[in-house]
């Protein structure tokens, strides 16, 4: 005879299974029958606010994926002209949002969709960090691949939440059935001798060699401002941040800083960070920066020529701005 225990245990397990199938009952009623939500309402003789977390809550859960087909035209067409003048394989541009504060979601979306067609059995993906890229969770699926593997590109944040590079690698390789490999230590250390022994006598020198296994790297760029991910959370400084635009940096690509020519600016910052190496991110195949946004048009034409970059994925206005800012510097 079953003790209390299992019995309440299989009775939770019924419940849950009994919420998730009502769940995907509503689902398949809104996305596929193409009924509204206040027709669902009447005919499970439910509330129409339980109908609209049910849907919430199957697109949290990734039990519904939703995937766009079709393009705008003024899109593609601005797709043509950054790939003529940046020397890109391949390029995405969105339509911007209504909400101008909706267009990392908008970018992170397409940037999910892109992985998910790109990716094939026995691939090495190497992950960076921000909040764009945490957005292309929500369209990444799950396919039956074999043997992929996802690198964690920058090392982990101790004080940030929901955009520790850590967290978002292994939210990344979970969705998608990866292995997953970490730089398991702090994004910045306290001076090159410490990065250096961590690389040498702690094993991190192993996750950085797979840059050489590695068929894409998804990245983003960060601007200079106060704001940006890199700085709200204040692991660098508003003292330093102001430094680093002394010396000319327009942004950051793994907490590497750069100016708009490419280059990395000579600052103390650059030595500490534990990241991979930029000079072997451009040795990987598909070399995809993922970013938009008008406050950084710089930071995007400095990052596109540090890594090389060969795909881009941005909204509408942010590639018409690219493209004016490349015809001034001609």
């Amino acid at each position: 005879m079953p003790s209390k225990k299992k019995k309440k245990a299989d009775e939770s397990n019924a419940a849950s299974g009994r919420i998730a199938r009502n769940r995907m009952r509503i689902a398949w009623m809104y996305y596929v029958e193409g009924l509204t939500q206040g027709e669902i309402a009447d005919s499970l003789g439910i509330g129409r606010v339980t109908v609209i977390r049910n849907i919430n809550e199957a697109i949290k859960q990734h039990e519904v994926r939703i995937w766009l087909t079709g393009h705008v035209a003024e899109c593609l067409e601005l797709e043509k002209e950054l790939k003529e003048a940046f020397g890109l394989v391949d390029c995405i541009v969105v339509p911007d949002p209504s909400t101008p504060s909706a267009v990392n979601k908008a970018i992170g979306a397409a940037a999910g969709m892109y992985v998910t067609d790109q990716l094939k059995d026995d691939a090495c993906i190497g992950v960076g960090w921000g909040a764009t890229l945490l957005e292309s969770l929500q369209t990444l699926a799950h396919r039956p691949w074999e043997n992929i593997q996802v690198v964690s590109l920058l090392g982990g944040i101790v004080q940030a939440r929901q955009f520790n590079p850590t967290e978002f690698a292994w939210q990344f390789s979970s969705l998608i059935g990866a292995d997953c490999y970490l730089l398991a230590a702090p994004a910045l250390v306290d001076s090159p001798k410490t990065r250096k022994a961590l690389i040498e006598r702690c094993g991190l020198n192993e996750v950085l060699e797979k840059s050489a296994k590695m068929d894409m790297a998804l990245l983003s760029v960060g601007s200079m401002s106060s704001q940006s991910t890199a700085f709200r959370m204040g692991f660098i400084s508003d003292a330093e941040r102001r430094s680093l635009q002394a010396k000319g940096a327009v942004g950051d690509l793994l907490y590497n800083f750069f100016d708009i020519d490419g280059r990395l600016v000579k600052h103390p910052i650059n030595d500490r960070v534990m990241s991979m190496p930029i000079e072997r991110l451009k040795s990987v195949p598909r070399r995809v920066i993922i970013s938009g946004g008008l406050d950084k048009v710089d930071a995007l034409m400095g990052g596109i020529k540090l890594v090389k970059a060969n795909v881009l994925i941005t909204s509408e206005s942010t590639a018409a701005a690219l493209l004016q800012a490349k015809s001034k510097q001609g």
